[in-house]
């Protein structure tokens, strides 16, 4: 029996996939489960319009996204901090802080995408990557100088 699959399903394949399955395996499982359609000529018809709708928001997606990340590449976000002696923070930059400095700059970041190996305890210049969905990436430089 040739079916169109709802959703992945382990061991036989991804979301929108037209397969051929055992009559029994589609009647006593797939069917019932809801994982499967049969490709019925109709049923094919509504995977096109499905598929190219489906395509449609992902290039919609992914024009957004890359807006977000040529947006936020190369910039510089000057952190000032308190600074006690031999020029050491008296709290460390975390990406909590990054994200905090980079949402009042208006930028549409979660903190998870910020790539922060471990918390900056010096003043200086730090390259930081952000990594954004479909595999896209952004670096900022994030200064830390002394507060006046």
């Amino acid at each position: 029996m040739r079916v169109i699959l709802l959703q992945d399903v382990e061991n036989l394949g991804r979301k929108y996939e037209i397969k051929d399955v055992k009559d029994g395996y589609a009647r006593n499982f797939l069917i019932p489960n809801g994982l499967v359609k049969k490709a019925i000529p109709k049923a094919l018809k509504w995977l096109k319009v499905k598929k190219e709708v489906e395509l449609k928001k992902i290039e919609e997606d992914l024009k957004k996204v890359q807006e977000q990340a040529s947006a936020v590449d190369g910039y510089e976000l000057v952190i000032p901090v308190k600074i006690g002696e031999k020029d050491q923070l008296f709290a460390s930059i975390n990406k909590r802080k990054i994200f905090e400095k980079l949402k009042e700059a208006g930028f549409g970041i979660k903190e998870p995408q910020i790539k922060l190996e471990d918390p900056i305890k010096e003043v200086g210049e730090y390259p930081i990557k952000i990594k954004f969905d479909h595999n896209l990436e952004a670096k900022i430089r994030v200064i830390i100088t002394e507060e006046k």
